[in-house]
């Protein structure tokens, strides 16, 4: 039996194992890498040692970008190119938007929390989002907005971002967190406390976020079992 390639996961921030999507990987039997540019602040350029990239969240501005955010957009559009599926979550949402023509702008509100997502109506049903829950809970940690870039279908929205997430081709950006575990968020809810200092309807409070958390993450699982259990499937087709 080939060997599967494995898949490489672009860290931003610490080089902690990616929540609940590392579990996933393990379930399907996927190999993969975590890559932290936080630590190594270089891009890798090769294409054929992997099946799929995973980008997932961290700090930044993709319209003002470091020398590693910039080499990443040009490895997405390679990628891209090569028909290599990509995942992108948050600041990975956007860094795809960005490199295939999309808008990123800061919003006007931080959205910070649990909130409630809203899959949008399609022309058509999308093999990967079939049969998904018209409204779910997610939690969200994220400054900017982005648009669906050309020929992409946005699939959700919530009342504080108007686009949280679509599908290009092989390629998935979701701007919420289906990942997130109890204990990453108490990492976050440290590390930048300052952005929630001033609560409002789109920013929680920390008893808020805090508040029965287990099941919240438990029901997002659920919820990532679906969607990201059938894009990871593209990573073998």
């Amino acid at each position: 039996m080939k060997q599967m390639k494995p898949v490489l996961v672009f860290s931003h921030t610490t080089c902690d194992p990616p929540g609940y999507i590392g579990e996933l990987l393990d379930r399907y039997g996927y190999p993969y890498q975590i890559y932290c540019l936080a630590e190594q602040h270089q891009v890798p350029s090769q294409l054929d040692d992997w099946a799929g990239f995973i980008f997932m969240g961290g700090p930044g501005n993709v319209n003002t970008p470091e020398a590693w955010m910039a080499e990443e957009i040009a490895l997405i559009n390679r990628a891209h190119a090569s028909d290599l599926p990509m995942l992108g979550i948050c600041l990975g949402a956007q860094l795809l938007s960005k490199a295939f023509g999309g808008s990123v702008w800061e919003a006007e509100e931080l959205e910070v929390g649990w909130h409630s997502i809203k899959m949008l109506p399609q022309p058509f049903q999308h093999p990967w989002l079939e049969d998904m829950d018209s409204e779910f809970l997610a939690f969200h940690w994220h400054a900017h907005e982005f648009s669906p870039p050309p020929r992409a279908i946005s699939i959700a929205s919530s009342d504080c971002t108007s686009c949280q997430g679509f599908i290009h081709g092989r390629h998935l950006a979701l701007q919420f967190h289906l990942e997130m575990t109890p204990e990453i968020i108490d990492e976050l809810l440290v590390r930048f406390a300052s952005d929630i200092e001033t609560p409002n309807l789109c920013v929680q409070q920390v008893r808020q976020i805090k508040d029965n958390i287990e099941n919240k993450c438990e029901n997002a699982y659920a919820v990532a079992d679906v969607l990201l259990g059938r894009w990871l499937k593209t990573l073998s087709s």
